[in-house]
């Protein structure tokens, strides 16, 4: 490694002064020289400066030289900077012969020379190329030409361009005071030496210089660097007074506008940011009723805020938080709506069938008109997708005449999501309840916890237990949310949950609410939703009008029960949705005819149906009965079926993916009716020569509960007296060991499947006949429904 740095300049012709004698370079320079590589910059004849050898191939060289008799040697510039010790192939052929001069240790491995360069040379012959480097070379002895008129014109052209260049480069004005200290002007070979050191060019560019021996040709060489050199410079300049431009007007900008600052503070007519911001909450305090502990907290934090510098760190926290506390409805109320035929009318509007549940919700507004207020109310509408939970929720805060927000629970892990984090965390934030009401506006909203039964749990806390003081009557009067740290009334809110399930909801939360369920809409139901409400909006969203597109009664039957079995009216609304596009396509096209979708080519625009009919079997088949299940989706058709294989020994196993429920209503089943061969007229050996299957398809649906134990034993009865049972019969009711038939849940959603399936008998337990009865008459009509209390009562039905 080199370094180079302070380069001073020596007598001409190579000529040094030592010891008070004048020593002609040409009468001692040996032929031989030891060779140190450099790796930035050619050095060039006249220039006295110091240099850094570092590691062990430079300081080898170096010692070599300086025990030479004259002390001489060569530096020569590296083609490439590269790993490894150099080669004479790495290096140029013209270097400069140098005399050490001084040499000072710095450490171990590095050391400083002092060094002369004197002349140039040339190699002619490689001596050696390792442990170090050492050439044969050829000095060159530059000739005077000072007395040359074209030179000296070349010298005055090469000082001419160096004026351009001083007047924008001052280290070139002091490093040419430093050349005039030691040579003239009219030695143009040194000259131009100088002026080609001194440039910013690059180093093959300037060893270029050091390789021409020609004096005239290295002048023009060295006039056309001055010259890019110049342009550089210009360029450099134009580039600095831009910014400097820039700048100035920036900061004179600057400084204007807090002139301008100052002086409207003094006219009282501007008030710094942090006096704004303070009116601008007192402002806000004005408007709101806060409680003793509110208006307390408030006046701390304004207390405080006034001696806080506004470029702190706790002024940005300061404020925010008084922000969010004055941006809450400290005794803000909508006026409610008590009106109960106008809320009737809103439901009817919004909403087709669901009876039972707007009556609950009439009922429920009609205790808040006796009362006078509606508090401590939390409602849960429980049901399968897209039957209408979170639209009927928007409906209750319109009848209400208040203002609606909805949040999603799904998924929701953090207990600080719904109490907020501490103010002590960067980015901390009040939580969902307190960030609703800042967005009403007002403290008796109509707030929807969407998707209850989804709220997950983490290291971070439980949300579920957060909500049982916000769903609390008792507690939720004094909320605290971490953030805020004030206690907040949110017993006039009235809080809307929506599930799909109850059982993931937990029980002590379940405990809070007034559980409605929605269940699904039959044929009839969705006929009406699809002609009254989803058509038309379909139409509208498309940009088209009323009468472009037809869908006859007997489409939407088919589409229904075809395209969109599932309880809710989603499925059913994406299907016409589907047919809009298509139209829409058709007109966008150049079609002006109206369009009219009927049975022959409704498979055009929807494609084949996905659902067929539900009874597998139109035959009498013995050990196959039909039951009735309940699902998150609503309710469903399944069958049961049994068979019989001879075996030396008894047997039972079920398939189709049973749960553990089933599993045991099965085993009851069996053993039920093995117990009772003799009174059922049985083979006193069916059960031990058979090997009984019982099957529930599908396979692939996980299924389980104890609402098949009927339709189980009736299948094995069926089997083993080879008596098939009547067609369209179904039949739900948990067995016990006795014969005793227990109650079920889901008899809407099971009629509402039988009836899809196309059903003439039901069978319930007696106990759910008050449920039955409760359901509207049109969808008990077209069913004959059956009560019993023990399987003997159901033999006598389906036979």
């Amino acid at each position: 490694m080199d370094n180079t740095e302070n380069p001073t300049q020596t007598n001409g012709n190579g000529a040094s002064e030592e010891s008070g004698q004048l020593i002609i370079a040409k009468d001692i320079m040996p032929e031989v020289l030891y060779i140190i590589p450099i790796s930035h910059r050619p050095i060039f004849p006249g220039m006295m400066i110091p240099i850094v050898l570092t590691g062990d191939f430079m300081i080898d060289t170096a010692n070599r030289i300086i025990e030479g008799e004259n002390k001489i040697g060569g530096i020569v510039l590296a083609k490439e900077q590269h790993e490894g010790l150099p080669r004479t192939e790495d290096l140029y052929g013209v270097g400069v012969a140098i005399k050490v001069l001084r040499v000072t240790p710095i450490d171990e491995k590095t050391i400083q020379m002092m060094i002369n360069a004197l002349g140039r040379f040339t190699q002619k012959r490689v001596v050696q190329d390792q442990p170090v480097i050492q050439w044969q070379v050829e000095h060159y002895y530059e000739e005077d030409q000072s007395s040359s008129e074209v030179m000296k014109a070349y010298s005055k052209a090469i000082i001419s361009s160096v004026k351009d260049l001083i007047k924008s480069n001052s280290l070139f004005q002091e490093e040419l005071k430093l050349f005039l200290n030691r040579f003239t002007m009219e030695d143009p070979g040194k000259l131009a030496d100088f002026v080609a050191s001194m440039t910013s060019a690059d180093a093959s560019e300037v060893q270029e210089i050091l390789e021409t021996f020609d004096v005239r040709k290295r002048v023009e060489k060295v006039l056309v660097l001055l010259k890019k050199e110049i342009e550089l410079s210009k360029l450099q300049e134009k580039i600095t007074k831009q910014i400097e431009q820039r700048i100035s007007k920036q900061q004179k900008e600057f400084f204007l506008r807090e002139q301008l600052k100052e002086i409207k503070k003094e006219l009282g007519l501007e008030k710094d940011e942090k006096t704004t911001e303070i009116e601008h909450f007192e402002e806000r305090i004005k408007k709101l009723t806060l409680t003793e502990e509110a208006a307390k907290k408030i006046d701390e934090e304004m207390n405080k805020m006034k001696l806080i510098e506004p470029h702190s760190a706790e002024y940005g926290v300061s404020r925010n938080y008084l922000d969010w506390i004055t941006s809450l409805p400290w005794g803000v109320f909508s006026v409610d709506n008590y009106d109960i035929k106008k809320a009737n009318k809103i439901l009817d509007r919004d909403h087709y069938g669901l009876d039972d549940i707007k009556d609950r919700i009439l009922e429920f507004i009609s205790t808040g008109k006796m009362k006078g207020n509606i508090t401590g109310s939390i409602i849960c509408f429980v049901g399968p997708p897209g039957v209408g939970k979170t639209s009927i929720g928007k409906s209750v805060a319109e009848a209400l005449n208040r203002k609606f927000f909805r949040f999603s629970l799904g998924g929701i892990r953090d207990e600080a999501e719904i109490k907020g984090h501490r103010r002590t965390y960067i980015g901390a934030m009040p939580g969902k309840i307190i960030q609703s009401l800042k967005t009403v506006g007002v403290a008796n909203p109509v707030i929807m916890l969407d998707e209850v039964d989804k709220i997950g749990a983490s290291f971070q806390g439980d949300p579920a237990s957060a909500l049982l003081e916000v769903l609390d009557p008792e507690q939720n009067s004094n909320f605290l949310d971490h953030y805020i740290d004030l206690r907040f009334n949110l017993s006039n809110i009235l809080f809307i949950a929506t599930a799909n399930q109850m059982d993931t909801i937990p029980t002590p939360l379940l405990d809070r609410m007034e559980v409605m369920k929605l269940s699904g809409y039959i044929l009839e139901e969705k006929l009406q939703i699809a002609t009254r409400f989803l058509i038309p909006k379909q139409i509208r969203e498309h940009g088209l009008q009323k009468g472009d597109v037809e869908i006859d009664k007997q489409s939407l039957r088919v589409i229904i029960n075809g395209y969109a079995r599932e309880a809710g009216v989603r499925s059913l609304e994406n299907n016409i949705r589907r047919i809009m596009r298509k139209t829409t396509r058709k007109f966008a096209e150049g079609s002006t005819k109206k369009i009219k979708i009927s049975g022959k080519n409704l498979v055009e625009y929807l494609g084949n149906p996905r659902f067929t009919d539900e009874s597998l079997y139109n035959e009498r088949i013995a050990g196959v009965v039909m039951g009735l299940a309940w699902t998150s989706l609503g309710g469903a058709t399944l069958y049961v079926e049994a068979t019989a294989v001879p075996s030396k020994t008894k047997g039972f196993k079920q398939t189709g993916q049973l749960g553990d429920v089933m599993k045991e209503s099965s085993e009851i089943a069996y053993t039920y009716v093995s117990s009772r061969i003799k009174d059922y007229g049985i083979a006193d050996n069916y059960f031990n020569d058979n090997y009984i299957h019982l099957h529930v398809p599908a396979g692939a649906t996980p299924k389980d509960g104890p609402s098949a134990g009927i339709t189980m034993a009736m299948a094995l009865y069926s089997l083993a007296k080879k008596r098939p049972i009547k067609l369209h019969i179904a039949m739900t009711g948990e067995l016990t060991i006795t014969g005793k038939v227990l109650p079920i849940g889901g008899v809407k959603e099971k009629t509402i499947a039988a009836k899809r399936a196309g059903v003439k008998t039901i069978i319930f337990p007696f106990e759910n006949k008050k449920d039955y009865d409760e359901l509207p008459a049109y969808i008990r009509k077209g069913l004959k429904a059956h009560f019993v209390n023990y399987f003997d009562e159901v033999l006598k039905i389906v036979f």
